[in-house]
């Protein structure tokens, strides 16, 4: 098992991020290139100031009708996404692991609020999975890979909540933390979960089309 453990964390991490950065760089320039042969039009009207402003009001919790809308959806997409983004990087687990093998340090979120924002993901996965499944509209457009996506999500941060509380057998709890970790940094190019990517993007060309070519807001 310690084996293992020194593979993930020296030539497995190499490789997960090698596909990960590899991936999504290829992702970024193919679909630019794309938007230009095809498109060119989303290029010739980006307007920054646009951009940056529905990137900005799409940001912000029930700034939009749509949100209003949908409160309980909205509420926790947003916990989700935060939870998803915040715990990983700003750790302090993760961050030891930078300082010692790159001198990297992020500032670290206290070890109880790291559990909350685990839990706020682990229910946010719950609950997509069951509207997948009971909402009608949601699950006609619903294919067997988003629940396996969703399971991606979910398993990372379920392994390392175990591993950090020591629950069950500890080294088997962090290396399936690790190894599902991995395999979602490595799928994350390659599928939908791309939109972590691309949604800056989509919103920049939206809130450009709306605001310098229909005058108007796009919220």
């Amino acid at each position: 098992m310690h084996n293992v453990y020194t593979f993930l964390l020296g030539p497995g991490a190499w490789i997960t991020w090698g596909i990960f950065l590899g991936g999504s760089i290829y992702r970024l320039v193919s679909i630019t290139f794309l938007a230009k042969s095809r498109d060119e039009v989303v290029l010739r009207y980006f307007n920054l100031k646009f951009a940056l402003r529905s990137i900005l009001h799409w940001s912000i919790p029930f700034g939009t009708t749509n949100m209003r809308r949908h409160w309980i959806m909205t509420f926790i997409s947003f916990c989700f996404h935060i939870g998803v983004i915040i715990t990983p990087i700003f750790l302090s687990a993760h961050n030891i692991l930078l300082k010692e093998y790159f001198n990297v340090y992020f500032i670290t979120i206290p070890n109880w609020v790291a559990d909350i924002l685990t839990v706020f993901v682990l229910c946010s996965c719950i609950f997509f999975v069951l509207r997948k499944i009971f909402v009608r509209e949601v699950r006609f457009v619903t294919s067997f890979t988003d629940y396996v996506l969703i399971l991606l999500v979910f398993l990372p941060f379920l392994f390392g909540f175990l591993a950090y509380h020591q629950w069950f057998n500890y080294p088997l709890m962090l290396i399936l933390h690790i190894l599902f970790g991995e395999i979602l940094l490595i799928v994350i190019p390659f599928t939908r979960l791309v939109h972590m990517i691309f949604a800056p993007l989509v919103r920049a060309y939206t809130g450009s089309e709306f605001g310098g070519v229909r005058h108007a807001k796009d919220w």
